[in-house]
């Protein structure tokens, strides 16, 4: 079955707030599940399906259900990491599309940075009963740590420099200054990103993304239901999703995820990532937009550096604006999950409600894509494309 104009994202919002002491996590959840609708026109007693992940109070959706006090026919708490909100996009069109139902609510909220979570920095939790966990945990690795060794890989491989990553997160800045919730409003240099205190070799702070409190939340409906709302029609025409293993331990440390789902997305969509007018790529660190330009098509393999490096990703001047909210390098990671806020902003972007410093003139195709959970160890990902009809 084909989802190609099936399922229509109605509703989109992201929480404003970056810090939420004062908050619980539910209590955001909900605020995030009534701004989408209200974006929409709609209310929850509109909404028969619900799509959440493990940020989710009790790690699964019945506690937000209840509190939501939900009438559902479908309900799904697929975990995937960063990338599961993106996958429900996906799901909820396919349940959209075979009639299971016709208003589905997905939602993201989070804590971390008022919980003073060490996100990247400290050792990974590894459960006992997983299988890998006596051959890893001797190791203690980071977040961090990983995506510096698959730096080094790319950089060992291709001739990638610490400069032409760095240039991802002055794309990233630029943007981020035009966003008046940004964590990081202020525009930064080349030269700024090097001479940040080093993380994970090659990996300088300003490598990494922020650590945010806040969430978001989108709303999917049929076309008919659509088309009864006064609001822009966005409507999703190319999904895909994939899970990369270690294989073992024989991994492929340059190439993510992206490769098949992205091949997935442009095939069912029928177009090329020459086409695409603007891409949210997920940016937990600066090396995975290098990775995912590559393998979703945008430049051959080995020359996204070069690519970032002239300019490419930055809004009104390069060829595939990027990020224009600021991404998860500078505006918002909630819950340290980025994928929630690479689709809002894409629908923001196709909508023509970017700031206008960075909207991108005519946008009618714009692309989301990440990565869940850990690159290089096992992850998922997520690739959607959507058009403005």
């Amino acid at each position: 079955m084909t989802l190609n104009g099936k399922a229509y994202i109605a509703g989109a919002y992201e929480h404003p707030t970056r810090y939420a002491p004062d908050k619980s996590v539910t209590q955001l959840h909900a605020e995030c599940a009534l701004g989408a609708l209200r974006d929409a026109g709609l209310d929850l007693k509109d909404v028969d399906g619900y799509f959440c992940a493990g940020d989710a109070p009790g790690g699964n959706p019945l506690s937000m259900v209840e509190y939501l006090n939900l009438d559902l026919k479908w309900v799904d708490g697929t975990e995937l990491g960063g990338c599961s909100y993106m996958v429900h996009v996906r799901h909820a069109a396919l349940a959209i599309a075979q009639g299971k139902c016709s208003v589905a609510l997905i939602t993201l909220a989070g804590k971390p940075k008022s919980s003073g979570m060490a996100t990247g920095t400290a050792p990974r939790e590894l459960g006992p009963e997983r299988p890998e966990t006596p051959w890893d945990r001797p190791y203690r690795s980071t977040i961090t740590g990983i995506y510096g060794m698959l730096s080094q890989r790319h950089m060992h491989e291709y001739g990638t420099t610490s400069a032409q990553l760095a240039a991802v997160k002055v794309a990233a800045a630029h943007h981020a200054q035009y966003n008046e919730f940004a964590a990081l409003r202020k525009p930064v240099t080349v030269e700024d990103v090097l001479a940040s205190p080093i993380i994970a070799s090659p990996l300088h702070r300003l490598d990494c993304c922020v650590i945010t409190d806040g969430g978001g939340a989108l709303v999917l409906t049929s076309p008919e239901i659509a088309r009864s709302l006064s609001r822009p029609l966005v409507k999703l025409i190319g999904a895909g999703e994939s899970i990369k293993t270690s294989r073992g331990g024989y991994i492929e440390p340059t190439a993510s995820g992206a490769v098949t789902s992205g091949k997935l997305a442009f095939a069912e969509a029928g177009i090329a990532p020459g086409d695409v007018k603007y891409a949210s790529l997920y940016d937990n660190f600066t090396i995975m937009v290098l990775m995912q330009l590559e393998d979703l098509g945008f430049c051959k393999r080995g020359q996204a550096g070069p690519y970032v490096a002239e300019g490419n990703l930055i809004s009104g001047r390069g060829q595939l604006p990027f990020n224009t909210d600021g991404g998860g390098l500078c505006n918002n990671h909630p819950s340290n999950r980025g994928g929630m806020t690479k689709v809002i902003e894409a629908v923001r972007q196709l909508r023509g409600e970017a700031h206008p410093a960075v909207q991108v003139p005519g946008c009618n195709l714009a692309l989301a894509s990440g990565p869940g959970l850990v690159m290089g160890v096992a992850h998922a990902h997520s690739t959607l494309i959507f058009e403005r009809e």
